[in-house]
C-alpha cells in the first residue's frame, strides 16, 4: 500500500466540500479508519480529536472554544461503531485521560496485564467500554497522543474475537506501533490543515458579513483611489460608485486636504487618519467626514468609513450667525458690533465717525403691562424703523435688552445729531397698539465722536454710554453729544469706565478684602466683631474706594457678582483661617439691593453657606434700609434663607430715607445700624441726639441691637454708650484694615468705665442709668 498515506489525506481533507460542520468530519473520520483497519489488518480501530479554535479570544481562557470527537470503524458491524462513539463521548474522564496519554500502550488479553493496568490505568474504563459493548477485545494498540498545531488525536487499533473468525490473532508488534504513530501523525496533520481552511473560509465569510453590517457607508479603497467595495449604506446614501476615483468626485480646491490624509495613513504616520469635504448629493451640497484605515489585506487596500457631518455644519453655521446676529431682530448683536468698532479703530484712513446708544424709554411698562411677546413685536419694529431712518452705510445693532447701536461712518457731530433728532421724532410718532393698549415710544440717545487716541473700543462705547444716561436722566425723548467738560457727562464717564475696570477687577481677581471692627460700648464679648469692606486694587498697588466703582456696579448690574466674590473669598479665608474666625464675634458682609432682587444670586448663596457649616453662623448680612422698603417681599426672603443657618442680619443707613417704621414689623432684623449722618456730630446736635435716642428706645422695645457708625472720636463714643447704644463703628476705633493682617480674633477694649463725657444730669434728663 505504497499510496496509503496520500489516500489518507485525500479521504480526510480533500473529499467533500471545506464545511466545519461535525457530521462532514465524521464522514471523513469513518472512511479514514477504515483505510487504517485495511493497513494494519485489523478488526477495528478507533480514534479520539480535540480541537480548539481561538477565533475570538486569543491566548485566553474566558472563552472555551474546545470541541471533541470520536469515531471509529468496526468491520463486523456499524452498529457497534455508532454505540461506542457515544460511549466513549459520554465518558468525559475517558476521554480526558485517552487525550493525556503519552506512551505506546500494548495490549494482550492472554498475558497477564497487572503492571500494564497500573502503569496506564485509562486501559480499565476502556476495556470495561469495549465489554458493555460485547466487544471481545484480544489485541489492542494505542498511539500516544499527538498534538498539530491546535488539534491533538490519539489512535487505537483492535483485534476481536467472535465466533465467525478464529483465525490467530498477532498481539501488535514495534512495526505496529510505528506505522499507528505515523498514521495518527498524518491524520492531526490532515485536520489540523482542514481546520486551518475552516477558519480561513468562516474568516472571510464573517469579514464579508460584518463589513455589510456595519452601521457606517465602507468602501474598499485600492491603491488607486478607486472604490473596489462598498456595503448597502453606502450604496443607499452616496453617490459614489464602484470605480469611481475619490478625487474625481470632489472639488478641485479638496484634493489637497485628501491626498495629505491618504499620505498620513499609507505612509504609517497615523493608523487612521481623517478628513471632511463636501459632496454633491442630489440638489444639495452634503458635508462627509472620510476616516481611513488599513484593510490589512495583500492588496495594501484601505478601508474608508464615511459618515454625514451636514447637521453639524449646519449647527455651526447656525450657531456662527446666533453668536454674530441677534435672532429676534435679525440686527447685528454686541459682539458683532463690537468687532465693527474695533475694525473702525484698527483701520489706519481713520475716517470720521460717530457711534450712539439708543434706549427705547419706559419699554419695562410695555412687558409689564401687554407681556414679552408685545414686548418682542415692539423691539422687531423699532429694528426696522431705526435701518429706514439711518444713512445709507451706516450700521445698526442691538446690544441687549431695549438697547442698540448706531456706527455712522463718515459723520461729524452736525449729521450725527441729524440723524440722532430724526430718529426721537419718528419712534415718537409711531403708534404701538397691542390687544387695544396703545403704547408710547420714545428713545434716549447718547452719541459719541469716535476718537483714535482711544485705546480700545470701550473708551468711546463708555462716552456714548455716558451721554445716553444723561439724556434719560434730562427726561428721555432726547439726545446728548458727548462733551467732556460738561461735570455731569465726566461722573456718568467714570462711571462707565469704573464698570468696565469692575469686569476686569472680577475676571483678573484684583479685589482685596478689608475690615473695620465694630465695637461693643455696654457688654463684654471675647470675640471680634467687624464689618468686610472692599477695595478694588489698581495694577500700580494702590487702592480704589468703594465709593468709585460701587455705584457702577449697581448700575450696570455688576453688583451680584461683586457680592459673590466678596461672600466667596470670605469663607474661603475663614476656612484657610479657622482657629481665627473661631475665635470672633459676629463678621458683617454687606449685599446690594439688586443681590436681593437675583434670582439666581440667592440660590448661590443658599448653596454656598450650605457647604460651610463651619463658619456660617458667624455671619451677619447688612442691607441698607432704601432697600429693605423698597423690595420688602425680597428682604424677607433672605432672613427666611438666612435663619435657619444660624446667620443674622443688619439693616445699614437707618434713617437715612425712611417715612414710617411700620416696615419694621415686617422684617425681624438683630441689629439696626444708625446711619452716620446723624452721629458724626452728635456731641454737638440737639436734632442728631434726639434721633439717635429714639433709635435706641425703638431698638429696645422692638428686640433689636444698635450700631452707630462714623464714630469719629471717644467722645461720640462715650455718649453712645451711656444713651444705651450697644455697638460703635468709625475711625475713632480702628480704620479699615487689610483681612490679610488680621492674626488673631480676640477684641481689645476700647473705652473705659473712668471716662465719661455726658453729665449726670444728662443722663437723669434721658432717663438713662449708667452701665
Amino acid at each position: 500500500m505504497a499510496d496509503s498515506t496520500q489516500q489518507l489525506l485525500k479521504s480526510v481533507f480533500t473529499n467533500g466540500p471545506i464545511e466545519g460542520n461535525n457530521t462532514s468530519v465524521l464522514a471523513l473520520l469513518n472512511r479514514a479508519l477504515e483505510i487504517v483497519c485495511n493497513r494494519l489488518e485489523c478488526s477495528g480501530a478507533f480514534i479520539l480529536t480535540s480541537q480548539f479554535d481561538n477565533l475570538f479570544a486569543p491566548d485566553s481562557d474566558i472563552i472555551d472554544t474546545t470541541e471533541q470527537q470520536c469515531a471509529c470503524h468496526f468491520a463486523a458491524s456499524s452498529d457497534v461503531g455508532e454505540r461506542f462513539n457515544q460511549a466513549v463521548s459520554r465518558h468525559q474522564k475517558l476521554c480526558k485521560s485517552l487525550l493525556e496519554n503519552t506512551q505506546a500502550i500494548g495490549y494482550c488479553a492472554e498475558d497477564d496485564n497487572q503492571a500494564l493496568f497500573e502503569s496506564a490505568p485509562l486501559l480499565v474504563p476502556l476495556l470495561q467500554t469495549f465489554l458493555s459493548l460485547d466487544i471481545d477485545c484480544q489485541h489492542l494498540a494505542l498511539s500516544p497522543v499527538l498534538q498539530v498545531g491546535n488539534v491533538k488525536v490519539i489512535l487505537g487499533a483492535l483485534c476481536i474475537n467472535d465466533q465467525q473468525n478464529t483465525t490467530d490473532q498477532r498481539p501488535p508488534c514495534d512495526a505496529v506501533h510505528t506505522l499507528l504513530d505515523d498514521t495518527a501523525y498524518e491524520l492531526a496533520s490532515a485536520l489540523e490543515l482542514r481546520r486551518l481552511a475552516v477558519v480561513l473560509d468562516n474568516k472571510d465569510k464573517q469579514y464579508q458579513e460584518l463589513f455589510q453590517l456595519l452601521p457606517l457607508a465602507c468602501a474598499l479603497i485600492d491603491l488607486h483611489n478607486v472604490v473596489v467595495l462598498q456595503n448597502d449604506i453606502w450604496q443607499s446614501i452616496l453617490p459614489i460608485k464602484p470605480g469611481d476615483n475619490l478625487f474625481d468626485v470632489l472639488r478641485e480646491e479638496d484634493h489637497p486636504l485628501l491626498n495629505d490624509t491618504l499620505h498620513i495613513v499609507r505612509e504609517g504616520i497615523l493608523r487612521q487618519a481623517w478628513c471632511e469635504v463636501p459632496l454633491r448629493n442630489g440638489a444639495k451640497n452634503h458635508w462627509y467626514k472620510f476616516s481611513f484605515c488599513h484593510a490589512l489585506n495583500r492588496q495594501q487596500q484601505l478601508l474608508l468609513m464615511i459618515e454625514d457631518v451636514t447637521e453639524r455644519y449646519r449647527l455651526a453655521d447656525e450657531l456662527s450667525f446666533h453668536s454674530h446676529f441677534d435672532v429676534l431682530t435679525g440686527l447685528p448683536n454686541r459682539v458683532q458690533f463690537e468687532n465693527m468698532l474695533d475694525n473702525l479703530l484698527n483701520d489706519e484712513d481713520h475716517i470720521p465717525a460717530c457711534i450712539a446708544f439708543l434706549d427705547l424709554d419706559q419699554f419695562q411698562v410695555v412687558n409689564d403691562l401687554s407681556g414679552h411677546q408685545a414686548g418682542d413685536q415692539l423691539l422687531q419694529q423699532v429694528a426696522v424703523r431705526l435701518k429706514q431712518l439711518l444713512r445709507k452705510g451706516d450700521i445698526v445693532a442691538r446690544l441687549g435688552g431695549d438697547e442698540f447701536g448706531l456706527l455712522m461712518h463718515y459723520s461729524d457731530k452736525s449729521s450725527a445729531q441729524q440723524v440722532a433728532k430724526r430718529i426721537c421724532q419718528q419712534l415718537f410718532g409711531h403708534e404701538f397698539v397691542w390687544k387695544g393698549i396703545k403704547h408710547n415710544v420714545s428713545a434716549s440717545i447718547g452719541i459719541a465722536q469716535v476718537d483714535y487716541a482711544d485705546g480700545d473700543i470701550y473708551g468711546v462705547m463708555s462716552k456714548a454710554d455716558a451721554a445716553c444716561q444723561l439724556a434719560k436722566e434730562d427726561g428721555r425723548n432726547r439726545w446728548h453729544f458727548y462733551n467732556p467738560d460738561d461735570p455731569q457727562m465726566h461722573i456718568m464717564y467714570n462711571q462707565m469706565l469704573a464698570s468696565v475696570d469692575i469686569a476686569g477687577a472680577l475676571a483678573l481677581n484684583q479685589f482685596e478684602l478689608f475690615y473695620q471692627l465694630i465695637e461693643p460700648l455696654n457688654k463684654q464679648e471675647s470675640g471680634i466683631h467687624m464689618e468686610i469692606l472692599l477695595r478694588m486694587v489698581q495694577s500700580d498697588g494702590t487702592y480704589v474706594s468703594p465709593g468709585v466703582f460701587l455705584p457702577a456696579a449697581e448700575r450696570y448690574n455688576l453688583a451680584p457678582r461683586v457680592d459673590s466674590w466678596v461672600i466667596d473669598n470670605l469663607l474661603k479665608w475663614g476656612g484657610e483661617n479657622l482657629a481665627i474666625w473661631q475665635q470672633l464675634s459676629m463678621v458683617s458682609v454687606n449685599l446690594s439691593a439688586m443681590s436681593l432682587a437675583d434670582q439666581k444670586f440667592m440660590s448661590w448663596l443658599e448653596m454656598r453657606l450650605m457647604v460651610e457649616p463651619e463658619l456660617v453662623d458667624k455671619l451677619c448680612f447688612e442691607i441698607t434700609e432704601t432697600a429693605a422698603v423698597s423690595q420688602l417681599e425680597q428682604a424677607t426672603g433672605l432672613i427666611d434663607l438666612l435663619k435657619p443657618f444660624g446667620c443674622k442680619l443688619a439693616l445699614d443707613d437707618f434713617g437715612s430715607g425712611f417715612s414710617s417704621f411700620a416696615y419694621l414689623k415686617c422684617l425681624d432684623v438683630d441689629y439696626v445700624k444708625i446711619d452716620g449722618q446723624f452721629v458724626v456730630n452728635l456731641c454737638s446736635n440737639r436734632n442728631d441726639k434726639a434721633i439717635v435716642s429714639a433709635i435706641c428706645q425703638l431698638g429696645k422695645d422692638m428686640h433689636f441691637e444698635v450700631i452707630a457708625e462714623f464714630v469719629e472720636n471717644t467722645d461720640i463714643g462715650e455718649y453712645l454708650r451711656n444713651i444705651g447704644v450697644d455697638y460703635a463703628q468709625g475711625y475713632a476705633i480702628n480704620k479699615p484694615t487689610r483681612l490679610t493682617e488680621l492674626d488673631n480674633g480676640l477684641r481689645q477694649p476700647w473705652l473705659t468705665d473712668a471716662v465719661s463725657v455726658v453729665s449726670a444730669e444728662e443722663r437723669k434728663a434721658l432717663g438713662m442709668t449708667h452701665r
